[in-house]
């Protein structure tokens, strides 16, 4: 769907593109997200999935209670994503943080595996050329 036929409902994450990762923010209606943020985004908007009225009223509710708050960031456990699921599930949570965290574990075996290979490539290599 085009950003031109998004019509976001209060209540709905918005996905923001960014070159690194993606940025989130909550729509609370009239135009006004909650997020935090790093001067100068640019992006390109995605809005994703919409709630029913009184779930969005308690959304917003928790919402407006952050509005002008400091609050603490930090990349791994504490970012943008975790922020606004916080506000609409109740749980923050980051998909990003835990794609990484797969990615890196998935890295990390690869290399353990290839290592024990080569281990084992040189263990049968120096014993052929000993026979």
């Amino acid at each position: 769907m085009g950003q031109d036929n998004c019509k976001p409902e209060p209540g709905d994450l918005i996905e923001i593109f960014r070159p690194l990762c993606q940025h989130w923010a909550l729509y609370l209606g009239d135009g006004y997200v909650i997020h935090i943020t790093d001067e100068g985004t640019s992006s390109t908007w995605l809005f994703t999935s919409s709630v029913h009225a009184t779930r969005a009223k308690e959304i917003i509710r928790r919402a407006e209670l952050c509005i002008g708050e400091e609050v603490p960031y930090n990349l791994i456990a504490s970012n943008c994503e975790h922020f606004v699921t916080e506000l609409r599930y109740g749980v923050g949570v980051s998909g990003q943080v835990q794609n990484a965290a797969a990615g890196s574990a998935a890295a990390a075996v690869g290399s353990i595996i290839l290592g024990v290979a080569a281990v084992v490539g040189m263990a049968l290599s120096e014993s052929a050329s000993r026979r």
